[in-house]
């Protein structure tokens, strides 16, 4: 079988990679969290577009499957991991922890991995997620990272550990999330969607650049409370 490796979706693939590449540079080279941050929200924008324009061309298939996957990996989970990894080295500790224990961050990089993984053979996240997308934790992180750098955030180095723990614990859960996927454009059936984007507006019109990371959270706490009510109504039957 013939398999074509220069198409267009595969090309806005690599271009996410690129810019995973290059960010990762910023911020372990140069500290640079603020472009780092930039650079993996055009990574977002391809990312985005690769699946889009995959659909549009008929030019779907496993290769493009599988290097999405690969991109993502380095994009939105060893990128944010060294993210996290520079926020930690510039906060105070509690405990006068070694500099070698903040390694502990890259296990975000892994669970990434396993996450996007579970991801390529699940055939029920087609409408809803299994777990924390990684691009969400992944701009969380990135957000935080560029807080910081504006001296508009200070949270202790434990805090940064315990945050790569919960996010890497938030990928692989069972907690099922809701899609931004739209049934259509009427409300039935797409009521928690408009809800959540009406809510994501506030956020930025009131939180400006604390907007990112309160949505993401947001996100977090609604597909989460949405789960467990849906497994109590299971139950009940």
């Amino acid at each position: 079988m013939k398999i074509k490796l220069l198409t267009i979706p595969n090309l806005l693939t690599l271009s996410n990679l690129l810019c995973g590449a290059f960010a990762l540079v910023a911020v372990l080279a140069h500290g640079d969290l603020t472009l780092a941050f930039w650079l993996m929200i055009l990574a977002a924008v391809f990312d985005f577009l690769d699946g889009f324009v995959a659909r549009l061309l008929r030019q779907s298939g496993p290769l493009g499957v599988q290097l999405d996957s690969l991109a993502d990996d380095i994009t939105f989970g060893l990128l944010p991991a060294a993210i996290l990894f520079v926020v930690g080295e510039r906060m105070p500790t509690l405990f006068a922890l070694p500099q070698w224990t903040l390694w502990a961050v890259f296990v975000l990089a892994a669970f990434s991995a396993l996450r996007l993984a579970r991801f390529n053979i699940d055939d029920t996240q087609h409408t809803e997620f299994r777990g924390l997308p990684t691009p969400a934790a992944a701009l969380f992180c990135a957000s935080l990272g560029m807080l910081a750098e504006r001296d508009l955030l200070t949270i202790p180095c434990e805090a940064v550990l315990a945050l790569a723990a919960v996010l890497s614990l938030l990928l692989v859960s069972p907690v099922r999330m809701f899609s931004l996927k739209f049934h259509g454009f009427g409300w039935a059936g797409n009521e928690l969607r408009y809800a959540f984007l009406a809510a994501c507006a506030v956020l930025v019109a009131s939180l400006r650049m604390w907007s990112l990371p309160a949505i993401i959270a947001l996100y977090v706490g609604l597909s989460t409370l949405r789960w467990v009510l849906q497994r109590a109504k299971i139950a009940e039957k």
